[in-house]
């Protein structure tokens, strides 16, 4: 479509994964049985943590609030990467071009968010044991998951506004599996100066801030260890945190690999992969890490699948 002498996109193409064609078929059945293991997983933990009492607790709220955003995160971008690997143009319309956009970003930015917030009730727990009840009391449990759901909200609702504000010129072609803000910037034919410095500023927020906060809460917590040294106190720290600490470290892993430390070459296959790494792997992990290496999970699933046994053994 054409205004003056300018071109106006109305749709994307998206190049996808760098998949030999002979091969789509496999990494299709791969990607799709990845997606229904994180939708299932993620919905497990979500529903054992709403029927089984033990797990009305902070810390299982946050999780429950993790899992979520972990499923909707996956799901922005996994059905549309499905459809595109069996189709023959993978395009996207410039409104679900941004529409995904926001949702990936507002997603990506809670689930930063929740981990600081798990981050501090990990702290709490260890460090003030006697006083946790009152310091996580309900109010500021939900005061700290209504502050995360606004913060994102305002966030990824401030990028895509900057970039509906943008022309986009001939080239329409992404590089990518699904509508990376840095790589439709590139595609801009108009100054893009402003969204430029809302990314480096707000970039901060999102990633340099939670990152240090739940870097300090750790650091408290060692010390405090450390200041009564037993293997009983270790223990108890190493299961309350390792969890947390496992899915923390996939997910700025990945995100400082990818942002903070490019390759020389800065290539687009790099990116793509280490994408796949926090959109698709991470996801999917998260409820493994946590069913695996959390007793009161693994407690709470035995429970309900024994409620349920009976409940069907009587019926």
């Amino acid at each position: 479509m054409k205004m003056g002498n300018r071109t106006v996109i109305s749709e994307f193409i998206l190049l996808g994964l760098p998949i030999d064609p002979d091969q789509r078929d496999l990494f299709y059945a791969l990607f799709l049985a990845m997606y229904v293991t994180t939708v299932l997983g993620n919905l497990l933990i979500i529903v054992l943590i709403q029927l089984d009492s033990h797990l009305h607790t902070p810390m299982y709220l946050f999780l429950s609030n993790l899992s979520f955003s972990d499923l909707c995160f996956s799901s922005v971008t996994m059905p549309k990467l499905l459809q595109n690997m069996q189709s023959q143009v993978p395009s996207i319309p410039y409104a679900g071009c941004l529409t995904q956009m926001y949702f990936f970003l507002f997603f990506a930015d809670l689930e930063s968010f929740l981990l600081v917030a798990m981050a501090y009730d990990r702290y709490v727990a260890i460090c003030f044991p006697l006083h946790y009840t009152t310091i996580m009391s309900p109010k500021l449990c939900f005061s700290l998951l209504v502050l995360s759901w606004v913060l994102t909200t305002f966030i990824s609702l401030l990028h895509t506004l900057l970039m509906v504000r943008l022309s986009f010129c001939a080239d329409n072609v992404i590089p990518h599996f699904f509508c990376d803000m840095s790589a439709l910037l590139k595609l801009a034919c108009s100054d893009i100066q402003i969204n430029e410095m809302v990314i480096f500023v707000l970039g901060g927020l999102i990633i340099f801030v939670p990152f240090l906060l739940i870097s300090l809460s750790y650091a408290l917590i060692v010390s405090s260890i450390l200041k009564v040294p037993s293997a009983r106190g270790i223990c108890k720290a190493f299961s309350t945190c390792g969890s947390h600490l496992s899915v923390v470290s996939l997910f700025y892993g990945t995100i400082i690999g990818l942002y903070l430390c490019p390759s020389a070459n800065n290539s687009t296959v790099k990116e793509t992969i280490m994408a796949v790494m926090y959109t698709v792997i991470t996801p999917m992990l998260n409820p493994f890490i946590y069913s695996l290496r959390n007793q009161d999970i693994k407690g709470a699933l035995g429970r309900v699948f024994s409620k349920w046994t009976v409940q069907l053994s009587l019926g």
